[in-house]
C-alpha cells in the first residue's frame, strides 16, 4: 500500500518524459486541416463552447501576466478566474516597467501561447509541448486563490497528459495544432471585446488593461491596444504561415 502514491508519481512522470520525443513534422492534408480549423472554430466562437473554453483563455491571459511579472521579478500574491471570463493577479514589486510590463502581456498571451503550441507541431515537439503545458499547469497551483482556476487548471493539465499518454503522436499534433489555433482565435476575440470597451461599452472601462496601463503611464489607451493589436497579428501571421508550410501538397 504505502508503494502506491510513489508509483503512480513514477508512472505521471514517465509519461510527462515521454513527451520529450521528438518526431517528424506532420505533412497535414487539406481536409484534415479544414477539420482542425473547424475544431478550432468551434471551441472560441459558439457561445456554447466559449463559456468553457474562455475560461482556458482568461486562465492563459492571467498566466501572461504572471510569467511577465516574474521575468522583472515582482513576486506573485495570488491568482483568481472568474467564471465570468473575469481574472485578477496580485502582484507586488518595484513600480514603473516591471508594472507596465507586467501589465502589457495579458491580452497578448494566449496569441504568443498558440503561435508557440503551432510552432511546436511543425518542428515536431507536440508532444513535448503537452509535457511542458500540464506542468505549467500545475505549477500554477502554487498560485491559484479559487476553485474555478483550480479546476481549470487541474483538468487542463489531465488532458494535456491523457494525450501524451494513450494517443499516438499525430493525434498528438493534430490536437496540439487545434489548441494553438483555438487560442489564437480565442486572443483576436478578446481583442475585440476589449476594443468595444473603449468605444461603445465604456462603462466597463474600468476593467481594461489598456485604461489601467494609461491611468499607469500617461500612455494613451489607444497605444496599448496597438500594441496588443500589433502582437496578436504577428502571432496570427506567423501561425498561418507555419500551417501553410504543413500543408501536404
Amino acid at each position: 500500500m504505502t508503494d502506491q502514491p510513489l508509483n503512480a508519481v513514477t508512472t505521471w512522470w514517465q509519461a510527462v518524459l515521454a513527451g520529450f520525443v521528438h518526431t517528424d513534422s506532420p505533412d497535414v492534408p487539406p481536409l484534415v486541416l479544414l477539420g482542425i480549423l473547424a475544431a478550432a472554430v468551434a471551441l472560441s466562437i459558439p457561445r456554447a463552447t466559449w463559456r468553457w473554453f474562455g475560461l482556458y483563455v482568461t486562465f492563459v491571459h492571467e498566466l501572461g501576466h504572471a510569467f511577465a511579472a516574474l521575468m522583472t521579478g515582482r513576486f506573485i500574491h495570488g491568482l483568481k478566474i472568474g467564471l465570468d471570463h473575469s481574472g485578477q493577479l496580485v502582484s507586488s514589486g518595484r513600480r514603473g516597467f516591471s508594472a507596465t510590463w507586467s501589465g502589457f502581456w495579458g491580452y497578448p498571451a494566449p496569441a504568443v501561447v498558440g503561435l508557440a503550441l503551432v510552432w511546436s507541431v511543425s518542428a515536431g515537439w507536440a508532444g513535448a509541448a503537452a509535457s511542458v503545458g500540464a506542468l505549467i499547469l500545475l505549477v500554477a497551483l502554487i498560485f491559484l486563490r479559487n476553485f474555478t482556476g483550480i479546476l481549470v487548471a487541474v483538468a487542463s493539465a489531465a488532458v494535456a497528459q491523457a494525450l501524451v499518454m494513450f494517443a499516438d503522436p499525430r493525434t498528438v499534433s493534430y490536437a496540439v495544432l487545434a489548441l494553438g489555433i483555438a487560442l489564437g482565435v480565442g486572443s483576436v476575440r478578446d481583442f475585440f471585446k476589449v476594443a468595444a470597451v473603449h468605444t461603445s461599452r465604456r462603462e466597463h472601462l474600468a476593467s481594461s488593461d489598456a485604461f489601467i496601463l494609461a491611468r499607469s503611464t500617461g500612455v494613451p489607451s489607444w497605444v496599448w491596444l496597438s500594441g496588443f493589436a500589433v502582437v496578436i497579428g504577428t502571432s496570427a501571421a506567423f501561425s498561418a504561415w507555419l500551417l501553410w508550410g504543413m500543408l501536404a501538397r
